[in-house]
């Protein structure tokens, strides 16, 4: 049986997101969405970077537009997360973060959200992904209590000092209902110091994915993309698209060529912008 959430949707395409609100906009939902609109672009994923603040009357506004206006929304959780921070109190907050972000996402209709779990601290892997494993069984209690059914995806992250590569995040969504991957490629590209970059490489990917969590995995997704900069250690910082290594051509294509359907979502400094050009160019294979 396919994974499923109750409010699950069945994608026919791969849709184009911003990370956050196109840069033009002056700070509110309605414009933004307009923006989305006139450039044709197919939603934005909502950064809750520094706390999930978001008040009640503007999540049903956010609700009522992106169903009016068939918005795609996603949701990033905040970036203090640590699933397994040594402080008990710094995993609680994190629980507490990742439970609501899935909140906003349910009150505003969002498609699913992601987050970066963990960080290895120098522990053994196996014992980092253990307690990883124990915090989302309890994330994943909490949300089923609440009745709040999206998609809850750890993402692979740029550092090899972060928990969240490839096999990490696709083992932990072979283990739950509601988990799957949010595969973000700069990431991979850099943890790696610079692999994961052609299209034989992005097509392995994604059929890992298929093979090993089914092909659903590949018609309900939610990836990153941007460009990036990197070294031994990882990831540096994000740059637009025109500025760095990263072969977004071969990763499309991939993508068209394996059917990937549900959201991308473009994390460079210049968003709306590549996101336009993701698209037009995804369009024009």
């Amino acid at each position: 049986m396919p994974k499923q959430v109750q409010h699950d949707r069945m994608f026919d395409r791969l849709n184009f997101n911003t990370a956050g609100m196109p840069h033009r906009t002056k700070g509110s939902y309605p414009e933004a969405f307009k923006i989305l609109k006139e450039m044709d672009l197919d939603g934005m994923e909502m950064e809750f970077v520094h706390g999930v603040r978001m008040s009640s009357g503007t999540r049903e506004l956010v609700r009522k537009l992106a169903a009016e206006q068939n918005i795609l929304l996603t949701a990033h959780s905040p970036y203090y997360i640590n699933l397994n921070a040594r402080e008990e109190e710094k995993v609680e907050a994190s629980i507490r973060y990742i439970v609501e972000t899935a909140q906003a996402a349910k009150d505003t209709g969002a498609y699913s959200i992601t987050y970066h779990a963990a960080f290895y601290l120098g522990q053994d892997k196996e014992e980092v992904y253990k307690r990883v494993q124990a915090q989302t069984a309890r994330i994943i209690e909490i949300i089923n209590k609440e009745n709040i059914n999206v998609w809850i995806r750890p993402e692979t992250t740029g550092k090899p000092t972060q928990w969240g590569d490839l096999d990490e995040i696709i083992r932990l969504s072979t283990e739950f209902d509601k988990v799957l991957p949010c595969v973000d490629f700069a990431h991979l590209h850099a943890r790696s110091n610079g692999k994961f970059n052609t299209y034989d490489e992005f097509a392995k990917i994604l059929e890992k994915i298929g093979t090993e969590i089914g092909t659903y995995a590949l018609e309900n997704f939610h990836g990153h993309v941007a460009g990036i900069a990197y070294g031994e250690k990882g990831e540096k910082h994000h740059l637009n698209l025109a500025e760095a290594d990263l072969n977004y051509k071969e990763l499309l294509k991939a993508m068209k060529n394996l059917g990937v359907k549900g959201a991308l979502t473009c994390e460079t400094p210049n968003i709306e912008e590549d996101t336009k050009l993701l698209k037009d160019y995804y369009m024009s294979l």
